[in-house]
């Protein structure tokens, strides 16, 4: 199906989702043609950040894992919750409860996390058990003023073609029973938008989200004022296409064929 929008402001960054976009999650090998889509935004010379809620690996690890699938990018390029959020702990004193992926707890280091005075959740996976859960609500508990940090709000996403709970169900049962509102670190929210386009010098009229959820990617971009395309890969489904709520500029079967309408828009 051909890609294409009604959209007459010009491109001068692109910000793409990293998983179901670049790579199916769990996946080892590249979506088709999103290798060649991201070396003809760089080669076209605008401004490429790849933004995501990933938190089950390092951001070394991810850039790792990226490189190895033959994309190309600076660590610096990629934009996760955790640098973010371990900005926003030490800028505020404040010491986590963390209920994290095991590997992704690396990029907490030198984070201090005795006498914790907020808690932080992200997409722990497996660690999401009762047990676990309980003691991130029990500290909560504890507080004086509760802290919820959750990395990303994502509901669901894809994994070796099957849908997998993501860190938004647990974090609203933590909302609900500790009566507290979670802080979102990561897409959707505009204060991480907002540093991304302010790391590439581009107001958000002449930015681009490419991603596969229509909430978080394109809905989240288009709250903030970019424009937002989304891509039928990844977590997409067919009812993404009559969403009640988020209608993006754009539909793309695929990376590549986002890349067309994006370089369009930016002679």
């Amino acid at each position: 199906m051909m890609a294409s929008w009604n959209n007459n402001r010009k491109i001068k960054g692109v910000l793409l989702d990293i998983s179901g976009v670049l790579f199916e999650s769990g996946a080892g090998v590249p979506i088709d043609g999103s290798v060649e889509a991201v070396k003809r935004l760089q080669s076209a010379g605008l401004p490429v950040r790849f933004c995501t809620n990933e938190t089950t690996m390092t951001r070394n690890m991810l850039t790792e894992k990226l490189h190895r699938l033959g994309f190309s990018m600076k660590d610096e390029e990629i934009f996760p919750p955790i640098p973010a959020v371990c900005k926003v702990l030490q800028k505020r004193n404040l010491r986590p409860h963390l209920l994290v992926h095991p590997t992704a707890a690396l990029d907490f280091e030198g984070i201090d996390t005795l006498n914790p005075n907020c808690v932080v959740l992200g997409d722990a996976t497996a660690e999401f058990t009762y047990h676990n859960l309980n003691k991130a609500f029990q500290a909560l508990m504890s507080m004086e003023k509760p802290i919820l940090f959750s990395l990303g709000m994502g509901r669901y996403y894809k994994e070796e073609e099957e849908l997998v709970l993501d860190v938004g169900p647990f974090a609203k049962a933590l909302e609900f029973a500790a009566d507290v509102k979670a802080e979102i670190v990561g897409k959707p929210s505009e204060t991480f938008f907002s540093s991304v386009l302010e790391d590439m010098g581009v107001s958000p009229e002449n930015a681009v989200m490419v991603g596969d959820d229509i909430v978080s990617d394109v809905g989240g971009a288009q709250a903030c004022g970019m424009l937002g395309i989304q891509v039928r890969t990844g977590k997409f489904r067919p009812q993404d296409e009559s969403h009640p709520k988020v209608k993006p500029d754009s539909f793309a079967d695929n990376l590549l064929a986002a890349v067309d309408l994006i370089l369009q828009a930016s002679k």
